[in-house]
């Protein structure tokens, strides 16, 4: 049972108590973290959103029924402590924000109890993410969670300070909305009301901040909820949130530079990083030909080398196979491993298979200049040598090779020099490196619906000078689209839309819409276009990663209050469930019988 809180007010939370206050009344609020009982006296730690804040409680400043209520304090009961703050009596706690100070007991309710937990409020914890987030409740009560949500909202409110000094409107768009082809599949919700039919809920509020551009709001923001039923990865979550904006009468540099200026402000605001602006920008084609990557981490080397025509007149099948595809031959140096043992060098071709490749070559060269090769005996000495050097391989240096398609490529080699940059400690963990990767391709082939596909969206305005080439070479045409990369991360991504009609129209062409399909399921945008419609552009940042990299943590879910698994499900609320028949009538949807 609980005792009321009648006639109490918390006058400060538990880190707000400092040297300060010594010879103060406080009343303070919180969880029992530890109880430490020496018969006279009786400590407890308090713990709040803030930290920790010692209370001691001894007879003659309690009265014996108050120490006798201390006595029965257990790990997350829930209590309220009047007292006096004074100097410790005790060692100081170098460690703690309140270590020098502690508050001496008047008075104590316990204002709820608290069956002892199934795994101990502690940070680090190394309790297993399933029960964690089954007792996801009690798992935000750790501190180091708790600093994560925290700087979360800490950045939300800096970033709105920003772009309200910078003209930005935030406005709302619609969370049901109509279901659009293009980009991950959609979340519905169906209609009771307009029987077989279904809203969407939105992946981005992509076409409502274009609207909003033809109406006249010239800088919109919005923290944004989307949604996305795809299939999830560390930093990902079917529904998360967006940082949505939308700027009229630019062009890439404008909205470059105004989001270069806000995230240098909310660095030094929320972890006091020094990001030096203007931030590098690379190409696309460079970034996948120097790192393999469109989202490259740039905190250490071992970039990738094309050998191509190197390796087009040897004798090594593997080599010249891909290059007779039209592919290429790439490798990485390892700087300083070619005495990784054999078996270790296996695990790293079974990695490169199981990121796409039939094998991988390594070459590695000894300290007397020979070499251990898996392919050497294929290849003549004059030609070994031409490789190490285009190579810059020195004795003692293991150099890895891929052969194929060179988007196959591209993604082996990627993941392996990130792989080795982590085996190796190459990775700077404390640096943060912001690069923008720029002129994305407009388009790819799929090979699964066997037509381009939008790299970005169908909005995205093309470079001028390639425009020429959208009939004879499309694959060709560079986008004016960019991504904003930190440490390996696309934390967003944008584009300059498309607000010519001639340009969209010849873009739905190309991506095999009819007239008649583009306006049934754009025809509201196309419909506002034909209305004035400014130049514009725009950028939405992943909110939840941004803030994993400002704290340093694994996962995404390190930043959401209640994230969902991998199957996209809550293991706390058991959501997604089963529901009413009557409510699947009501709606006019009839299950499958394997689905019931």
């Amino acid at each position: 049972m609980g005792e009321s809180m009648q006639g109490l007010h918390r006058t400060h939370r538990c880190t707000e108590v400092s040297g300060r206050n010594v010879g103060e009344t406080v009343t303070v609020m919180g969880w029992v973290q530890k109880r430490r009982n020496l018969g006279s006296l009786i400590f407890i730690d308090l713990r709040d959103r803030s930290g920790l804040l010692q209370i001691v409680f001894d007879e003659d400043s309690v009265g014996a029924e108050g120490f006798a209520k201390a006595a029965t304090l257990r790990n997350e009961y829930v209590i309220a402590a009047v007292g006096t703050v004074q100097k410790r009596s005790a060692a100081v706690n170098e460690n703690l924000k309140t270590g020098d100070i502690e508050v001496l007991a008047q008075s104590l309710r316990i204002l709820s109890e608290s069956e002892t937990p199934p795994f101990p409020i502690e940070e680090n914890s190394q309790t297993k993410d399933e029960l964690r987030l089954k007792y996801r409740f009690l798992d935000l009560r750790r501190p180091d969670l708790q600093r994560n949500i925290q700087m979360k909202s800490r950045v939300t409110s800096l970033i709105r300070s920003f772009m309200e000094k910078e003209g930005f409107l935030e406005i709302e768009t619609p969370i049901l909305q109509k279901s659009t082809p293009e980009g991950a599949r959609d979340y519905l919700v169906p209609s009771r009301v307009h029987p077989g039919k279904f809203y969407a809920l939105p992946q981005s509020p992509q076409l409502f901040k274009q609207l909003l551009m033809c109406s006249g709001y010239d800088r919109y923001i919005q923290i944004a909820r989307c949604f996305r039923d795809e299939d999830l990865r560390a930093d990902r979550q079917p529904e998360f949130t967006q940082v949505d904006m939308e700027l009229s009468f630019v062009d890439v540099d404008d909205v470059i530079d105004v989001n270069e200026r806000m995230l240098q402000y909310v660095f030094r605001e929320a972890v006091g990083a020094d990001i030096t602006l203007p931030l590098p920008r690379m190409p696309w084609q460079e970034a996948m030909d120097r790192f393999g990557s469109d989202k490259p981490d740039t905190r250490f080397g071992m970039e990738l080398t094309d050998v191509s025509d190197l390796a087009a007149g040897c004798g090594f099948g593997v080599f010249t196979a891909a290059l007779a595809d039209s592919g290429s031959v790439r490798g990485i140096n390892v700087s300083g491993q070619a005495k990784m043992p054999r078996k270790k060098i296996d695990k790293l071709v079974e990695f490169a298979k199981g990121c796409g490749a039939k094998g991988l070559a390594y070459l590695a060269v000894n300290e007397d200049g020979s070499y251990k090769s898996s392919f050497a005996k294929f290849m003549k000495e004059e030609e070994l040598q031409a490789l190490t050097a285009r190579m810059q391989a020195q004795p003692g240096d293991l150099l890895l090779f891929a052969a194929d398609q060179n988007k196959i490529v591209w993604n082996v080699l990627g993941a392996l020099r990130l792989e080795m940059g982590r085996q190796l400690g190459l990775i700077d963990e404390n640096r943060y490196d912001f690069l923008w990767i720029t002129e994305f391709p407009l388009l790819e082939w799929s090979e699964e619906e066997n037509r381009y596909m939008a790299m970005h969206h169908p909005f995205t305005m093309p470079m001028e000078e390639d425009w020429g080439k959208i009939d004879t070479a499309p694959g060709e045409v560079r986008a004016k689209a960019y991504d904003i990369v930190l440490n390996g991360t696309e934390l967003g991504g944008g584009s300059v839309r498309i607000h010519r009609n001639d340009i969209q129209e010849k873009m739905f062409e190309v991506l095999g819409f009819t007239k008649e399909k583009a306006w049934e399921n754009f025809g509201f945008l196309l419909r506002a276009f034909q209305y004035g419609v400014p130049p514009h552009a725009g950028l939405a940042y992943g909110l939840d990663r941004m803030v994993m990299h400002m704290v340093h943590a694994d996962s995404i879910r390190d930043v959401i209050a209640f994230p969902k698994v991998k199957d996209a499900s809550d293991l706390m609320s058991d959501a997604p469930d089963t529901v009413d028949m009557q409510q699947l009538e009501e709606l006019g949807i009839a299950l499958r019988p394997d689905a019931q």
